[in-house]
């Protein structure tokens, strides 16, 4: 069994000069080519439950999923909530077995988002589990509009709420399907310097693979979210497939051949976050 916390996974990374994937999951082929993409990396990865893959599957369903990948491989992997917006599914996460939970309280007052993610990690760590918290909105492509993150709020609520993970905002996007965005590298040393939690970026297919791999080995950003670039990976190699061979029916045998394409998205995310060679050597 190699089923890992967030801070089991983000802890060395943090020492160790690296960053872990957080890959936005939607059905089993990804999850599943998500995992072999990990243990072909001989990587950690956080397979990732946000809010509308849990529109389409249930949360039991996708915790035992998770946990069936993850007893499955030699690396660690962490069965996370992403994006859970009320206790109560926080609960339900937690009951059925996720060693994460990620409370987004972010569009919420300052005292009202420490207070109510204070509230879930204290619920996590009873059981033994992490939680990732954000502070400062991050927003999406075409649609609402970020709101950076403050240093001196962030240094509020990493110490008030005890969490393992901060999100934070500092000009990622969600569902952005270009690289041709980039972080405030800035903002982010301001972050860095009050605080020494674990930080993550959401919205991470919109910030330039370089960029990545840079913060990666040179920041306290030590997960970054990927998920639209495999989405984009995924619905290409399905339209291949059903134009390849329009008289096939079968649903199985044309999922098949998503999995080579989304497998190598996914190591190819996982990479750009791995140490060096030489920097394994050291850990």
């Amino acid at each position: 069994m190699t089923l890992a916390t967030l801070a089991e996974v983000l802890q060395p990374a943090l020492q160790g000069g690296y960053a872990v994937g957080g890959l936005v999951c939607l059905g089993w082929e990804d999850m599943r080519a998500y995992t072999m993409a990990a243990e072909a990396e001989d990587a950690p990865v956080i397979l990732q439950a946000g809010p509308s893959c849990r529109e389409h599957t249930p949360l039991p369903v996708l915790a035992k999923m998770f946990r069936y990948l993850g007893e499955s491989v030699s690396v660690p992997v962490v069965a996370h909530l992403d994006h859970g917006y009320s206790a109560d599914e926080c609960r339900i996460a937690l009951d059925c077995g996720f060693t994460s939970l990620m409370f987004d309280g972010s569009k919420k007052p300052l005292q009202e988002n420490i207070d109510e993610t204070a509230a879930i990690a204290e619920l996590a760590h009873a059981a033994g589990i992490s939680c990732e918290g954000e502070i400062g909105f991050v927003g999406y492509a075409g649609g609402a509009a970020s709101a950076g993150t403050d240093p001196a709020e962030a240094a509020i609520f990493a110490k008030a709420t005890k969490v393992d993970a901060m999100a934070i905002s500092v000009g990622n996007v969600h569902l952005q399907q270009d690289h041709e965005g980039g972080l405030d590298e800035a903002r982010i040393r301001a972050i860095e310097a009050v605080t020494d939690v674990p930080l993550v970026i959401h919205g991470g297919s919109g910030v330039p693979l370089a960029q990545r791999t840079a913060l990666a080995r040179g920041s306290k950003i030590c997960k970054f979210n990927v998920g639209t670039e495999l989405r984009m990976a995924f619905g290409t190699a399905l339209r291949a497939a059903v134009d390849a061979e329009p008289t096939t029916f079968d649903r199985v045998a044309i999922l098949k051949q998503t999995h080579d394409p989304v497998m190598a998205a996914a190591r190819a995310a996982i990479r750009a976050l791995k140490p060096t060679k030489a920097e394994e050597g050291v850990c």
